[in-house]
């Protein structure tokens, strides 16, 4: 019976994930009609070449890299709240997010430092992205090193947050010694964004995406012994210690692409766990891990769409969106139901 309740609940959001990945589409500036963005992405007559080249170079683009990114953050949100037994727990705990925006920071902001001709020379489609892959590498370092020189998990959540103080101390100096367009070009950056990725990048994006999401196939059981404790984990015969640091290299590599191809984008992470948890009455990561994915990429994909402003030239911060819209619910959702671990 619970069996079937849950393989209903996956086939409804499943068909709601497929209608608003369409809708995302149909969604922007110019107004493309439904059958003509069915024909450009399956290959059929469109009268308008202009209509596919919008389609198919940006609007596809932009929803799957939504879908990647709103199912990317929950999982990791799952992970970091089931470690650390915390329920604020979110992916940007670790300071790895910190650090991929240092990396970026280095690079637009540090030009006043290191010359004009830093900026000039190495801004462009891939340099953002490896820079802030470069900074969220050396975050991601410190807290394995971390990692194996304390016990206590706790200790690894506090180890992570000084990291994001420091690193956010460190942009905030390179901040004060900018330019206003140094300035400008950093804040759009941590707006965030999903779109102006070529196919290329989001190949890319998919492949390290790919290999973050197998290695959660490797950790469902440690996740379901974490909630009751590591004492609890070792009578099972787990490693703790491996089990500990998979889960925070999965983490680390799912942040840091996200962030290095669309930026730092709140709430979707910390959120979507407890909607998940609350929609579908359990705590079997079997069940929660699939859940978050299809529900954040739901989530992300019905913020973007109001982000675009239909009909509108302007597009809204995608951060905005999410928290502006997102955790009126999800307060409402808490204050229903208290229990937030099932």
């Amino acid at each position: 019976m619970e069996k079937t309740k849950y393989t209903k609940q996956f086939l409804i959001l499943s068909v709601l994930l497929i209608i608003l990945f369409f809708l995302n589409i149909s969604f922007g500036s110019v107004s493309i009609p439904f059958k003509a963005i069915f024909n450009s992405i399956f290959g059929g007559n469109i009268t308008k070449e202009s209509w596919e080249t919008i389609v198919i170079h940006f609007r596809v683009p932009k929803a799957i890299i939504a879908v990647l990114v709103g199912s990317g953050l929950s999982i990791c949100g799952l992970l970091m709240q089931t470690l650390f037994k915390n329920p604020l727990a979110g992916p940007f705990v670790l300071g790895i997010s910190s650090g991929a925006s240092l990396g970026v920071a280095l690079l637009i902001l540090g030009s006043s430092l290191f010359g004009g001709f830093f900026l000039t020379n190495t801004v462009s489609n891939w340099s953002l992205p490896m820079a802030a892959s470069f900074g969220a590498i050396l975050v991601l370092s410190a807290v394995i090193t971390a990692a194996n020189k304390v016990r206590n998990t706790m200790s690894i959540l506090i180890i992570g947050l000084m990291f994001g103080s420091l690193t956010a101390a460190v942009i905030s100096v390179l901040t004060y010694f900018s330019e206003a367009t140094q300035i400008q070009q950093y804040l759009f950056w941590s707006f965030g964004s999903l779109g102006n990725l070529s196919w290329s990048e989001i190949t890319v994006f998919a492949i390290i995406y790919s290999i973050g999401l197998i290695g959660t196939l490797f950790v469902i059981k440690p996740l379901n012994s974490f909630l009751l404790g590591e004492d609890y984990a070792k009578s099972l015969g787990i490693n703790v210690k491996r089990s500990r640091h998979i889960i925070l290299l999965i983490t680390s590599i799912l942040t840091g692409v996200i962030t290095a191809f669309s930026g730092p984008i709140a709430f979707i992470g910390l959120a979507v766990p407890h909607i998940a948890r609350m929609l579908f009455s359990s705590s079997n990561h079997k069940i929660l891990l699939p859940a978050v994915a299809i529900i954040g990429a739901l989530v992300l994909l019905i913020c973007d769409s109001i982000a675009q402003l239909p009909t509108s030239e302007f597009t809204l911060p995608i951060n905005a969106i999410t928290s502006l819209f997102g955790a009126p619910i999800v307060i409402w959702l808490l204050v229903r139901k208290k229990k937030i671990f099932v």
